[in-house]
């Protein structure tokens, strides 16, 4: 019996620990958090915050470690450095390794602030079009299209000429299936500069996904007259081939993939998948 409350008290001060501390986070979630990796074999748990600077992009500043006591207390433990403070910064990478943000009920016992002193230097121009635009450019970058546009969208309100940010938006209309969206955004961003290929590309891709291929086609003869960037005509062919693909229409597929095949001398992927449907086509 003791046996058995001595493993049902571990049990629930691991619960308790569990609750406390939820490790349903990425790193790219936790912009201005504090948040603990999951315990270490010493039954500590590193912990810091979270921030993005500028120009290193995600950063993580290391406050320490902390124990989680029998009575669910953070007891933070004594710097490896001793009573000088010091900062370790790292440049993260985005990934999907599970953190947790730290509970604001728990800030008093670690010692810590909401908003660290520190963090003031890197909140400079936070309402220019500027920080805007390359904060939603980060965050398109990470695939966090909807965080992405709480950036872009306020940019859009002060300067929707500002260079990049029609085409931008686009991408994250396209990511979240906001097609009519994008496309506006996009025909915005042509009438600024009718010769940026990036912006065809994302327009036809668009259409692409409207299933309006007349379009596609349109856009696509445009790209294969202005634009130096073959990779993204051949990747337009290409898309247009697959939906074909998609249909079982060999007539159009194989018009499609002699168009994607004219802009590359040497195999690449796209003509090696496109040998590919053409084999399961042929079937």
């Amino acid at each position: 019996m003791k046996y058995f409350l001595l493993l049902f008290t571990l049990f629930t001060i691991s619960l308790n620990a569990q609750n406390t501390l939820k490790f349903d986070k990425r790193n790219v979630q936790c912009e201005d958090k504090w948040i603990a990796y999951q315990i270490d074999k010493d039954s500590t748990y590193t912990f810091g915050f979270i921030y993005i600077d500028s120009q290193a992009g995600l950063t993580f500043n290391y406050e320490g470690k902390f124990k989680i006591e029998k009575d669910g207390k953070f007891n933070r433990l004594k710097s490896e450095f001793g009573n000088e403070v010091r900062f370790i910064k790292s440049r993260l990478q985005p990934n999907r390794t599970a953190i947790a943000e730290i509970p604001e009920t728990k800030f008093k016992e670690l010692n810590i602030e909401k908003t660290p002193d520190w963090l003031k230097a890197y909140k400079t121009d936070e309402n220019s079009v500027d920080r805007l635009y390359r904060w939603g450019y980060m965050y398109n970058g990470w695939n966090e299209c909807e965080k992405a546009l709480i950036y872009l969208e306020k940019a859009d309100k002060i300067d929707p000429k500002f260079k990049g940010l029609q085409t931008e938006l686009a991408f994250s209309y396209n990511a979240l299936g906001k097609f009519d969206k994008a496309e506006f955004a996009l025909k915005k961003a042509i009438e600024e500069n009718p010769k940026d290929c990036y912006t065809y590309k994302e327009l036809a891709y668009t259409y692409t996904k409207l299933v309006n291929f007349e379009k596609v086609e349109e856009t696509y003869l445009k790209m294969s007259k202005i634009c130096t960037e073959q990779n993204f005509v051949q990747e337009t062919a290409y898309n247009l081939a697959y939906e074909y693909f998609k249909a079982k229409n060999k007539t159009n597929f194989k018009k499609w993939k002699i168009e994607a095949e004219k802009w590359s001398k040497t195999e690449n992927q796209y003509t090696k998948n496109l040998n590919k449907m053409e084999t399961e086509l042929n079937k």
